[in-house]
């Protein structure tokens, strides 16, 4: 652990971030690099990269290109950067998969998709990097969940032409923080965190210009009166992977303005 003066650092710390090019990943893979971790942002089709070239972070942030929703090759995604980088000392997941369809019209085939995306890849990737963060006696996960795992949406915030956040959506959300309390129990004694990250109203800035109203009426349910801004999570996420949480595991963590508090 490190002396209370530097608790809050990683350096030294291999991090690997999937979803690490998105509206969230971003400022956390900043903000974990301004930290002294050395990470490997991965995403879809080249986006890590182009991240990383238009952020230039390449002196401390590595690109790799990975859907976890092709979960027959997870095995050998893990085990050939391992090979690269070493087992990592932390892992953040930001994944998620949608149907963005209405709850009449939504197939069995489309619930059975979203599953696989969500909760499939997150427990076939945690358990194989669990395994090995176990062997080596230590690592924390964050994976994440959202404020509807624990909370239905209001329908009465979204007007047409916007649609009430999905029920598979949700209920992925929700089987996320189970899963992190099975992980937390499973790895504890080998010293491996497992913990997850529940984020309130983060709306992208596409929706935010798009829909203003819906903006307003968000920030009106919100306690403190405002939608979250992106690097507003990273913090958290740095928090949680860093020696100053060494004796936080199994946890959810509402980051959501305290939306969930009334």
């Amino acid at each position: 652990m490190n002396s209370n003066n530097n608790i809050l650092s990683l350096a030294g710390k291999q991090i690997w971030v999937f979803g690490g090019a998105g509206y969230l990943g971003q400022p956390t893979i900043n903000l974990l690099m301004s930290a002294g971790a050395k990470v490997l942002c991965i995403d879809l089709d080249g986006r890590a990269q182009q991240f990383i070239d238009s952020a230039n972070l390449s002196s401390q942030v590595t690109a790799a290109t990975f859907n976890v929703h092709n979960t027959d090759q997870i095995k050998t995604f893990v085990a050939d950067h391992i090979a690269k980088h070493g087992v990592p000392d932390g892992l953040v997941n930001l994944t998620y998969a949608s149907t963005a369809k209405a709850l009449e019209d939504l197939t069995a085939d489309d619930f059975d998709h979203v599953a696989h995306g969500s909760l499939t890849s997150s427990f076939l990737l945690s358990r194989e990097v669990g395994a090995q963060m176990a062997q080596q006696g230590s690592g924390s996960m964050v994976l994440f969940s959202s404020m509807y795992g624990s909370l239905s949406p209001n329908p009465e915030l979204y007007e047409a032409p916007l649609t009430k956040n999905p029920i598979e959506y949700g209920v992925t959300k929700a089987g996320i923080i189970q899963m992190v309390r099975y992980m937390a129990v499973h790895y504890g004694k080998s010293n491996v965190r497992f913990n997850c990250i529940s984020p309130g109203p983060f709306p992208n800035p596409a929706v935010q210009q798009a829909h203003p109203d819906f903006i307003e009426r968000l920030a009106k349910k919100s306690p403190m009166g405002r939608v979250g801004s992106a690097p507003e999570i990273a913090g958290t996420v740095a928090f949680l992977l860093s020696d100053a949480a060494s004796y936080i595991t199994g946890q959810n963590i509402f980051v959501d303005g305290g939306w969930n508090c009334w």
